[in-house]
């Protein structure tokens, strides 16, 4: 078997990784100032404070586990470049992707519904606009940590293998 790894698709992912990044810290600063005027006109600018605190403290917690999986889709993505694969290592790669699609999409559903649970409530509007903005925060840097991450784990592992 060749050890051989042909890496023009994968740089070509990480490129797209850094772009969706530059994306993500648009829409952050976006929903932020949103936030913050928002609940600034109602009084409360103090909450605004308060839930860029307890998302930073949850994405603390999140770090780690987030970064294990980006490491673990990065060697997923070197090992799927690699040269002279049999059958049956591919669809093993199919396996182990389409289990790691599967948890990027359940992270994704669970940020939506509960954006949508606490959207249907009949909170006070700062209680409200204070735990949607920690909704959308950390959905925001979760999947920016899980993209910096794994171009982080990508680029190291590349060198590795050359």
């Amino acid at each position: 078997m060749s050890t051989g790894f042909d890496f023009k698709k994968l740089r070509r992912l990480i490129n797209i990784y850094a772009v969706v990044q530059v994306g993500l810290v648009a829409l952050l600063i976006y929903v932020a100032m949103n936030f913050q005027v928002g609940l600034a006109s109602i009084g409360r600018g103090d909450l605004f404070n308060k839930s860029i605190l307890l998302t930073l403290l949850m994405q603390l917690a999140m770090f780690y586990p987030v970064y294990k999986f980006a490491a673990r889709e990065a060697a997923l993505a070197i090992e799927a470049v690699q040269e002279g694969l049999t059958p049956e290592q591919l669809k093993s790669q199919r396996n182990k992707r389409l289990v790691g699609d599967v948890i990027k999409a359940g992270v994704f559903c669970f940020y939506l519904a509960f954006t949508l649970l606490v959207s249907s409530k009949n909170l006070p509007g700062a209680a409200t606009r204070f735990v949607l903005s920690m909704i959308f925060f950390n959905f925001i840097l979760t999947y920016l940590s899980y993209f910096q991450c794994f171009n982080f784990a990508a680029k190291r592992d590349m060198k590795l293998k050359q």
